[in-house]
């Protein structure tokens, strides 16, 4: 195994928002997940959990809940817009204002012709779903208090409302209410405050389950308006319920972290008569879950820690698989660090800011494991903040650390850096193709600029020192509509690599500028690519942690690859549940690939066995301490290494030596708001 200089980077604190609310289509298995800042996430649970698309926030924009209505996307939010989303061009569609203030839930009925939303003057108001876009139909009659939780009932005929203190059932067809069901408030000093409703249910059985800030789970017959059952879960608020499709299991998420799981079971031995029974307690958050999904297998939640978490339910999976394991997802599969190689620079990518650093120095030389001295410090050398109120969703840097560049979803910036004197200047003229990008990559010798565009084109720019000039636009002969989410630029300037999310991967030739070849498609998305710089071989690793190595001179699978698929990938590198993120390679071994995700490092030595069955993964440091004659029995392939926690990029400089980011280990505390902080030291 080869050895390297490592700077090992831990000042990237990079802080994803707390998860304010999700959506899941059963159809196509693609969860929705909104974050505080309003950027939207779509995770494709059919292929592994991957992280497939990402629209980022905009000053202002608040989502607190999501909607599907089959392959569409539909948000409302406090500024009191219902946006639908291009999920093709990863932007807002259209946005449209409801009238009625701060919107606090938005539901759909199971036909999917109509959209309700819950608006802070007391209203519901109802929206057609039309093929161009949503126009208002009606509002049904207004209440005192603000509309906090919307549910239909499958029939489409009623409309179950969480308030204050109460729970209005409306006829959906005349815009009456027909029901009111008063909440019971708390004891003591409590009684004195209002109770939210913060989320509701209504099952076709007429039955309706509402979870409130008084701790309680509360179980209603919808028909005669009487509670039937009070499930007391927690001392703080029950902020979200998810209910099966098959409406026999609910769970409730609370104020402490915890999901309570309700089974609806039978009594009696006859088993005549069903009810809500409380059956578990999953403690897998640190603060409040602020939303729910229950999907056919597993529970699946998010909140002010960040994380996403899918908790399979153990009687409906498999015990001692890889379906039956607990993930836990807390930051984005894809890049946000670009290194220029060249220069020793780092560039970190924010929602609204930039920041360019340079590499610190090491002093002397050591034996593997040494600690070098610290000849020069890491210096931040620029800070620079976004333009408007969008965020930004891609950057760059080139290898030669003279060129920056940044889009967002309706804006784009390339700017020229002098390192010598620490100054930057944007380019004033951009061609007028460069409108946004969905990914950004410069070819190694930092002469042109590609960013993908729409259809999975990608436009080709050239760098000259006053301006830049538009060449050509590269386009795939598919009719894929999906956006580019891969693009990397071969170290000889020959290839330029495309991979979408509809799992096709295109060449370009950059010496004509034109299509080269399309790899096969394989039914899982890739997550990293990349090229060799002196066998022209790509390397492709997938969301199912599959690995293909394709040559683009042969256009075709080479021997190792072919070799690696017949014999297949050990268990042990299938069963890992975060994506490989990054390729690269060691110049001065040629049979090296590096790769690594969140918390693994490794390096393929293609001039080993590929590891059997029976083979164990050693962690390299475990490795070294063996005797040596028992550490070549254990060799194979795969060197892996993984003293990592939040392992956000691998790079090689042009010295040779390694560079690691690592995302600093941060209290989730002190990123929370005041008032969420005192609530839980009380606690």
């Amino acid at each position: 195994m080869g050895e390297f200089k490592v700077h090992r980077v831990r000042f990237f604190d990079y802080m994803p928002a707390a998860i304010r609310a999700m959506a899941f289509n059963s159809r196509t298995e693609r969860l929705a997940l909104a974050r505080a800042d309003g950027a939207l996430e779509i995770f494709n649970f059919s292929d592994n959990y991957f992280q497939e698309k990402m629209i980022p926030g905009r000053d202002g924009r608040t989502v607190e809940a999501l909607c599907w209505v089959g392959p569409r996307l539909f948000s409302a939010g406090l500024n009191g817009e219902i946006t639908e989303y291009d999920l093709e061009n990863l932007r807002p569609r259209y946005t449209v204002e409801a009238y009625g203030g701060p919107i606090w839930t938005i539901s759909s009925n199971s036909q999917g012709t109509l959209l309700a939303v819950g608006c802070e003057d007391g209203t519901v108001k109802m929206f057609e779903i039309l093929e161009q876009g949503i126009q208002f139909q009606r509002n049904l009659d207004r209440q005192k208090g603000r509309i906090i939780s919307l549910s239909w009932h499958p029939s489409g005929k009623l409309i179950a409302a969480g308030m204050m203190d109460m729970i209005r059932i409306f006829d959906a067809e005349t815009g009456q209410a027909t029901h009111r069901l008063l909440v019971e408030r708390g004891m003591g000093a409590s009684k004195s405050r209002e109770v939210v409703v913060w989320s509701i249910a209504f099952l076709s059985d007429h039955t309706i389950v509402s979870g409130d800030s008084g701790g309680k789970v509360q179980i209603w017959d919808g028909i005669t308006g009487t509670l039937v059952r009070t499930h007391l879960v927690t001392k703080w608020d029950v902020m979200a319920l998810a209910v099966s499709q098959d409406e026999s299991s609910l769970v409730a998420g609370t104020s402490e972290g915890t999901v309570i799981q309700f089974q609806f079971l039978s009594n009696t031995v006859d088993q005549q008569e069903k009810e809500w029974v409380r059956t578990r307690t999953f403690k897998n958050h640190s603060h409040d879950v602020r939303a729910l999904v229950h999907t056919e297998t597993a529970v699946v939640s998010g909140g002010m820690d960040t994380q996403l978490v899918v908790r399979p339910l153990l009687d409906k999976v498999e015990k001692n698989t890889q379906e039956s394991a607990l993930r836990k997802m807390a930051f984005p599969h894809r890049n946000l660090v670009s290194c220029a190689k060249k220069a020793g620079l780092l560039l970190f990518q924010f929602p609204n800011h930039l920041e360019l650093w340079r590499l610190g120095e090491g002093e002397g030389h050591g034996k593997p494991g040494d600690r070098l001295p610290v000849k020069r410090k890491p210096e931040k050398l620029i800070q620079l903040k976004r333009k408007g109120e969008d965020h930004i969703c891609c950057s760059a840097l080139s290898p030669c650390g003279g060129w920056l560049a940044y889009s967002t979803v309706n804006s784009f910036r390339i700017y020229r850096l002098q390192n010598n004197n620490i100054s930057i200047t944007k380019v004033p003229k951009l061609p007028k193709d460069f409108r946004s990008a969905h990914q950004l990559c410069f070819s190694s010798d930092s002469s042109k600029l590609f960013a993908s565009s729409s259809h999975s084109s990608v436009i080709v720019v050239a760098l000259n020192q006053p301006e830049c000039k538009y060449l050509h636009t590269l386009k795939p002969k598919s009719v894929s509509r999906q956006p580019v989410h891969l693009l990397f630029a071969s170290d000889d300037g020959k290839w330029l690599a495309t991979a979408n999310t509809d799992c096709e991967i295109h060449v370009y030739s950059l010496d004509n500028l034109k299509l080269h070849c399309t790899v096969p498609v394989y039914g899982s998305c890739p997550t990293a690519i990349a090229i060799h710089p002196t066998t022209s071989n790509l390397v492709v690793v997938h969301a199912d942690q599959q690995i293909f190595e394709y040559s683009l001179v042969q256009k075709e699978y080479t021997e190792w690859s072919r070799r690696l698929q017949k014999q297949g990938l050990h268990s042990l590198w299938l069963e890992r549940d975060t994506p490989i993120t990054h390729v690269t390679f060691n110049p001065k071994n040629p049979s090296h690939i590096l790769l690594h995700d969140m918390f693994m490092f490794c390096i393929i030595d293609q001039s080993l066995p590929l590891p059997e069955a029976k083979s164990l993964f050693y962690n390299q440091m475990t490795l070294r301490s063996l005797p040596e004659p028992e550490r070549i029995t254990h060799s194979h392939a795969f060197k892996i290494c993984k003293n990592f926690k939040h392992l956000m990029c691998v790079s090689l400089l042009g010295d040779q030596s390694l560079v690691v980011v690592e995302r600093p280990l941060m209290d989730i505390m002190s990123q929370l708001p005041a008032p969420v902080r005192q609530k839980k030291f009380a606690t």
